[in-house]
């Protein structure tokens, strides 16, 4: 159990971090063609915190697992699946987007 609940506090800090650095990571990263994949959602504003934000909520997760609290497991579970829901939405208007 201390497992998780080490591994829950270090994702949490890692979407903190990543959301602080967000301008560094992508400028450097995420705004870069993957080969033949063109730079996607995760290079605008609101995909990288919505990606940041599937980060935290992973770590909430194993908190929730961690500590054996219900409310953070399902709260999480939920906030995952609406984040994930806005994350193929916005791939797809993304990809749409782009000039072929």
């Amino acid at each position: 159990m201390a497992a998780l609940i080490a591994m829950g506090i270090l994702l949490f800090m890692a979407s903190v971090a990543l959301v602080f650095w967000q301008d560094s990571v992508t400028r450097r990263v995420t705004s870069r063609s993957l080969g033949s994949l063109a730079p996607g959602y995760a290079a605008t504003k609101q995909g990288y915190r919505v990606y940041a934000l599937l980060v935290s909520v992973l770590g909430l997760f194993a908190l929730g697992i961690g500590l054996a609290n219900v409310l953070l497991i399902v709260g999480s579970i939920v906030i995952f699946l609406i984040a994930s829901v806005a994350v193929i939405a916005g791939e797809v208007t993304t990809y749409r987007k782009l000039k072929r």
